[in-house]
């Protein structure tokens, strides 16, 4: 069973920084692929980002040039390094895990709580 840890969210103003971590344990993490989403108020959850389990990146157009994604294969963590944070980037962020299909796709039954951004203008 994965347990999924989020943390790195808070408050900040537009063109701040922050960097989010998710712990994932009881997976096969260094195998998976892994994903950010986010959920704004009164919207669906979208992908963010995603990481192969070669480093291969990919990036929302939304957020592209702007946030990074990295993975660290011994502290089974994966970062979200955000910049030039954006009022619209405002959402609950989740990471998962899995297949670079099901990590794609979100095709999850479990998500962790989450961490809040907010960004004010």
């Amino acid at each position: 069973q994965v347990q999924l840890v989020e943390s790195g969210g808070g408050l900040v103003q537009a063109g701040g920084s922050l960097r989010l971590s998710c712990e994932a344990s009881g997976s096969s993490f260094s195998l998976n692929s892994l994903g950010w989403y986010r959920q704004a108020p009164g919207k669906e959850r979208e992908l963010v980002a995603t990481i192969t389990r070669g480093g291969s990146t990919n990036y929302a157009d939304s957020v592209k040039g702007r946030f990074t994604i990295s993975r660290d294969n011994v502290k089974n963590t994966v970062y979200l390094q955000m910049d030039s944070l954006e009022p619209e980037d405002t959402a609950v962020y989740y990471c998962n895990t899995g297949s670079h299909l099901a990590v794609v796709r979100g095709l999850f039954h479990y998500w962790g709580q989450g961490t809040q951004v907010t960004v004010s203008s």
